[in-house]
């Protein structure tokens, strides 16, 4: 059973009914987004005060190859052609609704096209929350909706960009391993090349929890320490997370975590075989992804144009200002 959320400043009664509702399954997510819409875009952040004039932004849902579906979303200049295709991959837990909002509108602003869509199992897209089964088949779902976008007419013939945050950065240079000449260049913020030491529980641990989840894979066993604490070190922007509603903030399930896991295992073996332009940007004091990784990509990968930049004293979410 998941914790019941407390009292939100500006939440009535009703609203927070919606709030405390289980949210496994999309549709109780979605009714709690469409009720807190307002709310959010309400909210004392510079991300939500991004103008949307000039913009064309568009919502919507599609049934992939797996008959899974699917929220994408799209922000676009209104009256002009894009000068490229930003593909957003969000973080854990996390969904393409909240503080990328403004992340998007800037771009689109400055006349890229950005897309985006929420994982199978996080946001509103279908899946049980917070549940990655399989991280390859995540990484396919993801590509396949990226390459249907990179396939519309009039945008056949952009570069295409990976943009990646926390563990949207594994996916990006996993998208990338899988069909490495189908982007032009990836940024990856705070990827998840490895989880830090700090968020992993003991080795022995972990070996017993893997065990576990061969039986028990949606379970909510492993410990962790709380992320918003992690990734955070403002307090009032920390506060602000409350209001992602539809975000998963629950323990990890065991399979997820496994999962995970494994993914950042053969990621660094497999840093070399990066071979796309890239820009990488790390907060020195993360302690959710570990930066030493972020230099080793960096120094390791085979591209030709690549370039790497610390944060001192910056924390892990650096996109929402940490």
């Amino acid at each position: 059973m998941a914790p019941k959320k407390r009292q939100l400043p500006g939440v009535d009664e009703k609203l927070q009914k919606l709030l405390d509702a289980n949210m496994d399954e999309a549709p109780a997510r979605r009714r709690a987004r469409e009720a807190f819409k307002k709310i959010q875009l309400g909210i004392d952040h510079i991300l939500f005060k991004t103008p949307t004039d000039g913009l064309k932004m568009e919502e919507s849902y599609e049934v992939n190859s797996r008959g899974l579906k699917i929220f994408c979303k799209s922000w676009l200049p209104a009256t002009s052609r894009p000068k490229a295709v930003v593909c957003y991959c969000h973080g854990y837990g996390d969904t393409c609704t909240f503080f990328f909002e403004g992340i998007a509108r800037k771009l689109a602003s400055n006349g890229y096209g950005v897309f985006a869509m929420d994982y199978p199992g996080f946001g509103l897209s279908e899946g049980l929350h917070g549940h990655i089964p399989s991280f390859d088949r995540l990484v396919d779902d993801v590509t396949e909706h990226f390459l249907n976008v990179k396939e519309q007419p009039e945008l056949r013939a952009l570069p295409t960009f990976l943009f990646g945050q926390s563990l949207g950065g594994a996916v990006a240079l996993k998208a990338h391993l899988k069909q490495p000449s189908a982007w032009n260049g990836a940024i990856l913020v705070a990827p998840m090349c490895k989880i830090s030491e700090d968020m992993v529980p003991p080795w022995i641990l972990t070996q017993i929890l893997i065990g576990v989840a061969k039986f028990l894979p949606k379970q909510k066993l492993v410990p962790q320490k709380n992320l918003a604490e992690a990734a955070f070190k403002d307090l009032k922007k920390r506060e602000m997370t409350a209001y992602n509603v539809i975000a998963y903030k629950d323990k990890p399930r065991l399979q997820t975590a496994v999962e995970m896991l494994r993914t950042t295992e053969e990621i660094e073996r497999r840093l070399e075989e990066v071979s796309l332009p890239l820009l990488i940007l790390h907060g020195e004091a993360d302690i959710v992804t570990d930066p030493s990784v972020s230099k080793a990509l960096y120094e390791k990968a085979s591209s030709s144009d690549k370039k790497l930049i610390l944060y001192m004293d910056a924390c892990h979410s650096l996109l929402e200002g940490s």
